[in-house]
């Protein structure tokens, strides 16, 4: 069983609940038929019952709307309850009541004050909205898991033989030495939450050499901290692509190395090199990317490529009622 289809069996046993802000997105509805027809999460839509409806016929979605829960975000008493919750959290940074109401008309932060109130398991955004949109609510309501620590975003690369995770390519734009520490133990985490025992490859430009360029100094300190934080974390570097993943130019470049050739996670000296890599991996090579997942929030938000289709969204809904389980009960296994 492939990976994909591993993570869909695990999340129909789990039947989590999942929200989608943009419930008049055309590809949202179409994943929403899927995921129902699947069965791998409950949907939840915000919106005007029938107008979400009558766009739903319009984009082809023959959605069974007894399998979906619709909710209106102008609900007074719903709203009434989340402003107030809203502006406790916010309150400190200086939100005032009126405010809070008045973020709550943005379906973004409608969605995760419900994640954050546990009246769904899960969000979903980001087909029609930049990154931020979905980001900045999640970051201000639910938080990071540890305090200062950054949020990262990790996409599954599926291909025919082979599971690979990226990161960070969605967040950080150019992270520091700590910053890369723990955007690697972090995936290592999500790797092995999914089955994988983690292989970490910290990539470069270069491979395990004594080059004093900056950049370079700064992925073997993140080594070194990444150790420090997780001594049983398998990570090396800093290593170049072909030295990460072929086993013959692994032995050429970097005879010790204990994952040379075999890594399974790559962890990206910065953003631009990590967004651009996993593209080219998804446009030239044909593999699956899933993602970005987010890493290091309380609850599970999640955030989408705007060139994603429906399928992608659906394959994104899994993973998430996944990593709900995980964040709840830390018992999510796929053994």
């Amino acid at each position: 069983m492939d990976f994909i289809a591993r993570v869909k069996e695990k999340a129909r046993e789990l039947n989590k609940s999942i929200v989608f802000p943009e419930s008049l997105e055309d590809r949202t509805l179409l994943a929403v038929k899927i995921i129902t027809d699947e069965e791998t999460a409950h949907p939840i839509l915000l919106g005007d019952e029938k107008e979400i409806k009558a766009h739903a016929v319009k984009a082809g979605a023959d959605i069974d709307w007894n399998k979906v829960t619709i909710i209106n975000m102008e609900d007074p008493d719903r709203t009434g309850r989340y402003a107030k919750a809203l502006f406790e959290i916010r309150k400190d940074k200086g939100l005032s009541r009126e405010a809070a109401r008045e973020l709550l008309k943005d379906p973004n932060y409608f969605g995760t004050m419900m994640v954050q109130l546990s009246e769904a398991d899960g969000m979903i955004s980001g087909a029609a909205s930049p990154s931020g949109a979905v980001f900045k609510p999640a970051l201000q309501i639910i938080k990071t898991k540890v305090k200062f620590h950054k949020v990262s975003g990790v996409f599954f690369m599926v291909m025919e033989n082979r599971l690979i995770l990226f990161a960070d390519c969605a967040i950080i734009p150019d992270p520091n030495s700590h910053d890369l520490a723990d955007i690697a133990i972090d995936t290592a985490l999500t790797a092995k939450r999914f089955g994988l025992e983690p292989k970490v490859a910290m990539l470069a430009f270069s491979t395990n050499s004594d080059n004093n360029y900056p950049d370079i100094q700064k992925i073997k300190e993140a080594i070194k901290l990444a150790r420090n934080k997780n001594p049983e974390l398998l990570i090396e570097g800093e290593m170049q692509v072909d030295a990460a993943l072929v086993p013959k130019v692994a032995k050429r470049k970097f005879p010790e190395s204990r994952i040379a050739g075999t890594a399974n996670v790559l962890i990206f000296p910065n953003l631009m090199a990590g967004n651009i890599a996993y593209k080219l991996v998804e446009r030239l090579a044909g593999a699956k990317a899933i993602g970005p997942i987010l890493q290091g929030l309380k609850k599970p938000v999640n955030d989408l490529s705007r060139g994603c289709e429906a399928r992608d969204i659906a394959n994104i809904a899994a993973i998430t009622a996944c990593e709900a389980q995980d964040i709840q009960y830390g018992d999510l296994s796929f053994d």
